[in-house]
């Protein structure tokens, strides 16, 4: 069984627990999304509340999946105890290596399968301009446990926790 899985007492095939906080992020994210404060997400909202939650926008297909009950019944549109629990299936049903990987490949823009110190400076100026270049070396160092001036996707993933 693979150290990741070890960790949270879970198997591969179980789904994972949607934490408090991430349950409280998606009605901000309603709120947030619900344009003209109508009390229901649109298509149109709902497409970019997925895209704040997960990154993407979604599909046609993958849409009318996420609203089918709100045209079965007929509603306007997605209410928040709806969107709630949809958005928690799907944060529930996410690989966390899947993404950890894909953070890991977004930092790696040079697709080298490590990163420097100079990938980590790139990534935080885009995500936090305004952060100390001491605090980014000092994350870097925290990262790269074998101080080999390079960072693993497996150092990543230990300290993104899921190994």
């Amino acid at each position: 069984m693979s150290t990741m899985y070890q960790q949270s007492g879970s198997r591969p095939w179980d789904e994972r627990r949607v934490t408090d906080s991430e349950k409280s992020h998606c009605a901000v994210v309603f709120r947030e999304c619900d344009s003209g404060q109508k009390g229901y997400l649109s298509r149109e909202d709902l497409k970019v509340a997925v895209v704040t939650m997960f990154g993407y926008k979604p599909s046609k297909m993958e849409t009318d999946m996420l609203l089918a009950s709100v045209l079965e019944n007929h509603l306007p549109g997605l209410p928040l105890d709806q969107f709630t629990n949809i958005m928690c299936r799907k944060l529930a049903a996410m690989d966390r290596y899947e993404e950890a990987r894909q953070i890991f490949s977004a930092f790696d823009v040079h697709c080298r399968s490590f990163l420097t110190v100079e990938d980590f400076k790139r990534a935080f100026a885009k995500v936090a301009p305004h952060l100390p270049d001491q605090t980014v070396l000092e994350a870097f160092r925290e990262v790269d446990r074998d101080s080999d001036g390079r960072v693993s996707f497996r150092d990543f993933e230990a300290v993104m926790g899921y190994q």
